[in-house]
This record gives structure tokens, C-alpha cells and sequence, in this order.
């Protein structure tokens, strides 16, 4: 029945048909838009021209349209999923984040789903489809080689994080890797190492090399000498045992002390010197890992809790579901740094050090003027090293715990 027909109808006394409820689709026809755009406009989901909500909005009114809330209830919890995409789960910081996630999401009556990347980009983008194909209420990624502008697409979907790595635009919780490594060097340093070697990583990740920018920022600032070849690359994917290590160790100049820039690298140092007799030089690992506290000495290790970095991003995870128009952060967790032993070791035997500064020096090294700024304690080098050429800007060594985001991915 037409408008003019109802009128008529009602002019002679007659009861007016019911009108039909105007359905969805019929909204998207009269405004001449998809459905979906109309699903979008009456759920204030991001993704459309303020012209066309508008619009949308009009014939909404004038058709009479009401939303089906128990459909609209229904789809709000079909998204009760986490999704996580990390580097591999046999990785013990990993591991561990993925379980503190998990932890939060059963409280709040969520279910995790996670993927592997194994460090490779065509496996990322195989994983990503595999997780994004699931009603999502948020995702969490370790990313490889995924863009900012593939995270800003998905997260007018759902809401997205990454973790140990930064992408512009996108909410992201790090830690300040440039400044933690500079403690740990400074701290060998200020233990009266000269050599002091650094074992990376054969991943093309940005929290590696800023690690080793830390670690040559710390040496400037204790005017000690870089040398390249004190600096060896782990496999991570190797036979186990860190073979690198071994062979500088085994040198007639060899370091007295060995920062590894992750957990791993760690670990296959540990097997490449127990195995072959050699003595233990100072070593910090970034990263604890398992029984790392029973062995003699015990590894000293930077803390870069997973379990604080978990609970900070599906904090922010829920926080952006609320409020989707927020603009992006970066979260940054603080580090510290832990003693255990193989840290504190001296450069030679007897190494003697002062309880009063935390710092030390051998014996040889107490009468040679030159060796001054290396008994300095470790918080002063720090702070000079920090000076030279950290990439936060103003070098502060306290980073903002929600600092926006800068454009650089």
C-alpha cells in the first residue's frame, strides 16, 4: 500500500495496514549503499565518509529502521577470540607471553588462538590469514615483515598490538632495548672488562641491532676501543651450541666478557663452553631462560619480564576495543637487571669488587691511570653512554610508559 493509499484509507474511517519494518537492506537501497556500509554506520565502526554516514544515518530515520539487538548480541559475542601471532613458541620469552595473555583473556571469558611465524614473512602472511579469518575481538603480533599499513586494515576490524617491535600508527608495547643493553655492558664494564664481546642474532629484527647500538654507545662512553672482531653472529636455527662463541673464547686475545643479545644466543653459548671445558667469561643474557638460575655461576640476565610485556598488551588490547577512536601508543616496560654470578665475574682470577659503588677492577687494572673510567660505577657510564646516541628522542633513560607513536615503522 502506498503513503497516498494509507491517507485515503484512513479518511473514510478505515484502519491503516500495519507498515512493514524496514529491513537493512532496504536502508542500503534507498541510500544507495552496501549493507555493509549501513552495518558500519549503525555500529559507528570506522570506514565510512562522514557524507555517506550521514546519509545513511537520514534514511535510517526516515524508513523507521531499528537495528535487531539480539543479532547485534549474537555477533558481539561469536568475537570472543584473542588471536596471537608470535616468533615460535619454543622461544622461552614467547612462550611465557603467550601464557600470561591467555591467563588474562580465560578471566574475562575469552578463548586464544596463536600462530607461529617462524621468522619468515611468507609464513607470516600465511598465519595472518589463517588467524584474521576467525571472528576476532583483538589480535596481538609479534610482526616480521607485515606492514603498518596491513595492521591499520585489520584494526578497523578488530583491535591490534604489536609487541617487541613498533609499526607507525599502531599501538605497540617494546621495551627500550638501546638503553637496557647499555646497562649491561656498562655494568661489565664497571666490573673492569676491557674485551667485551657481543653475540647477536641472525634476524633481521630492529630489537637486535639496537642492542648492539647500546652496547658500542657503552663502550664510547668508557672510551674503550671498538672491535669488530669481538662481535659474533648465532644461528638461531644452528646445530645447537653456539660454535662462535667457542671459537673467540678459544682465541689467544679472547673477551673476558659476553653480552648475548637474546635468551637463545645465550643458551647456545652456555652449551658451546660447557661442552668444550673452556673457562666462563662475565656473561648477560638478554633474557632469562630455564635453569639459567642453577647453573655455577647462575647467568646474570636482562629482565625483560614477557609476563609484564602480556599483561601490558591485552591491557591496551581491551582499552582500544573501548575506545576505538583513541589515538595509537607505544607502552614502553622497564628492564632491570639481574645478578646472578656469571655477570660479576672478574677478568681474571681475584678480581676484586668495591661493595660501596657496585663497581670493580683487578689488580692490574688498580694502578693504570688509563683504566679510570672503567672502575666508574655502572649507572654514571650508563648515563653518558645513553648521552651519545640513544635513538629515543632527548636520550632519557626513563621513556614515557605511553609515548605517542612516531612515523618512523
Amino acid at each position: 500500500m502506498t503513503h497516498d493509499e494509507t491517507v485515503t484509507a484512513s479518511a473514510v474511517g478505515e484502519a491503516p495496514a500495519p507498515r512493514p519494518r524496514a529491513r537493512l537492506i532496504d536502508v542500503a537501497t534507498a541510500a544507495g549503499v552496501s549493507p555493509k556500509t549501513v552495518s558500519r554506520v549503525i555500529n559507528d565502526e570506522p570506514g565510512v565518509l562522514p557524507q555517506t554516514r550521514d546519509r545513511v544515518r537520514q534514511t535510517v530515520r526516515a524508513l523507521g529502521f531499528v537495528p535487531d539487538r539480539s543479532a547485534r548480541e549474537l555477533k558481539r559475542r561469536a568475537a570472543d577470540t584473542i588471536g596471537i601471532l608470535i616468533d615460535a613458541i619454543s622461544d622461552p620469552f614467547f612462550a611465557a607471553f603467550v601464557s600470561v595473555v591467555e591467563e588474562r583473556a580465560v578471566a574475562e571469558g575469552l578463548s586464544v588462538i596463536f600462530a607461529s611465524t617462524g621468522y619468515d614473512a611468507a609464513r607470516e602472511r600465511t598465519q595472518l590469514d589463517r588467524l584474521t579469518g576467525h571472528r576476532l575481538a583483538g589480535l596481538i603480533v609479534a610482526p616480521v615483515e607485515v606492514e603498518a599499513e596491513t595492521l591499520a586494515g585489520l584494526g578497523a576490524r578488530f583491535p591490534v598490538v604489536t609487541i617487541d617491535r613498533a609499526r607507525a600508527g599502531i599501538d605497540a608495547v617494546v621495551i627500550d632495548d638501546f638503553g637496557a643493553a647499555v646497562d649491561a655492558t656498562a655494568a661489565l664494564i664497571a666490573h673492569g672488562h676491557r674485551r667485551v664481546a657481543f653475540m647477536r642474532e641472525d634476524v633481521p629484527y630492529p630489537t637486535v641491532s639496537d642492542r648492539f647500538a647500546g652496547y658500542r654507545s657503552a663502550l664510547e662512553a668508557a672510551g674503550l676501543p671498538f672491535d669488530p672482531s669481538l662481535v659474533v653472529t648465532h644461528e638461531r636455527f644452528g646445530t645447537g651450541d653456539a660454535a662462535e662463541a667457542a671459537l673467540l673464547l678459544e682465541r689467544d686475545d679472547a673477551p673476558t666478557a659476553l653480552l648475548c643479545a637474546t635468551s637463545l644466543a645465550a643458551i647456545g653459548t652456555v652449551r658451546a663452553i660447557r661442552g668444550r671445558g673452556l673457562r666462563m667469561p662475565a656473561l648477560v643474557s638478554f633474557g632469562d631462560f630455564t635453569l639459567a638460575e642453577v647453573l655455577e655461576p647462575g647467568i646474570t640476565y636482562v629482565d625483560h619480564d614477557p609476563r609484564l610485556l602480556g599483561a601490558a598488551a591485552f591491557r591496551r588490547l581491551r582499552e582500544r576495543a573501548e575506545r576505538p577512536d583513541e589515538g595509537p601508543v607505544r607502552i614502553v616496560v622497564p628492564t632491570r637487571l639481574v645478578p646472578r654470578g656469571s655477570g660479576e665475574v672478574g677478568p681474571v682470577a681475584g678480581a676484586a669488587v668495591d661493595p660501596s659503588t657496585g663497581s670493580g677492577a683487578t689488580a692490574a687494572a688498580a694502578g693504570d691511570p688509563s683504566l679510570t673510567a672503567l672502575t666508574e660505577p655502572a649507572a654514571a657510564l650508563a648515563v653518558t653512554a645513553l648521552a651519545l646516541v640513544h635513538p629515543e628522542s632527548g636520550g632519557d633513560i626513563a621513556v614515557p610508559a605511553a609515548a605517542p607513536i612516531g612515523a618512523a615503522s
